[in-house]
């Protein structure tokens, strides 16, 4: 029993500190959030419920593209800041998903070959804040990030990006390999990011349309995800680490598309 007092908290910390301040609890709270079409990038209901009001909740999310995730009554308990959440906690985000065709619109309304950073499950928040920041500065025109297995634009994703969200598109996509393949039935050229890519990062031509794939944090890029690729690009690692940080690797690549492109 001892040791039961000492650990009295669910594994997964960090979801609350991460979320806390965008948590929308409570069934009628969410309903109204729904229906008013406020963000929200996941909700979370009590496992195994069949209650008919988180039944129309689920449909209702889903129906509004929101990613719904089966939870125990631990998690909920511990994510909650009311305690009385009622079986369901949403995380709101902090501002409403684009789409990638916003995403190319925004490029040709520039007059610019498209630059996108697309994130194949960047579940660490302050990972995909510092890319959107990073792309944000470096001129991308978009970020892509699938629904599933990824993080979303929750508050410390927002505080992370040092308020880059409110000026780069962030498109969240069902299926990253589709999304990949209609890019590139777009024009744009899709180079993956690879400890053994044959693209030494220098003679990547970064210049024309292109989207620039950073793979997860600890296994890189999925399988399908890797064979959508044009082009798998290696960055020249000098030291005895033979990995970068997922946020530095997309820095290193996006200011190299920016030096080529003058």
């Amino acid at each position: 029993m001892a040791e039961e007092k000492k650990n009295p908290r669910p594994a997964r910390e960090p979801e609350r500190e991460a979320d806390a301040d965008g948590l929308i609890e409570g069934r009628n709270a969410v309903i109204e959030a729904l229906r008013a079409g406020t963000p929200i990038d996941k909700i979370y209901l009590a496992k195994g419920e069949t209650d008919k009001t988180l039944g129309h909740i689920a449909s209702a999310a889903r129906a509004a593209g929101v990613v719904v995730v089966e939870a125990d009554r631990r998690k909920l308990d511990y994510m909650s800041a009311t305690k009385a959440h009622q079986g369901v906690v949403a995380l709101a985000a902090v501002r409403a998903y684009a789409t990638v065709e916003d995403i190319l619109a925004a490029a040709e309304a520039k007059g610019e070959p498209p630059l996108l950073v697309v994130c194949d499950e960047i579940s660490d928040p302050h990972n995909l804040g510092a890319i959107i920041r990073t792309a944000e500065c470096a001129g991308a025109h978009g970020v892509v990030i699938p629904k599933r297995r990824s993080a979303g634009l929750t508050s410390i994703v927002g505080k992370t990006s040092a308020g880059a969200v409110s000026f780069v598109p962030v498109a969240r996509v069902a299926n990253l390999p589709a999304a990949l393949r209609e890019l590139q039935k777009r024009g744009v050229w899709v180079f993956g990011t690879a400890a053994d890519g044959a693209t030494p990062l220098y003679e990547a031509d970064l210049k024309g349309p292109a989207a620039i794939v950073i793979g997860s944090e600890g296994d890189g890029m999925g399988r399908l995800v890797r064979e959508c690729c044009d082009f798998l690009v290696s960055i020249p690692l000098k030291g005895r680490i033979q990995s970068l940080n997922a946020s530095n690797a997309a820095a290193v690549l996006l200011y190299e598309a920016v030096r080529q492109r003058g």
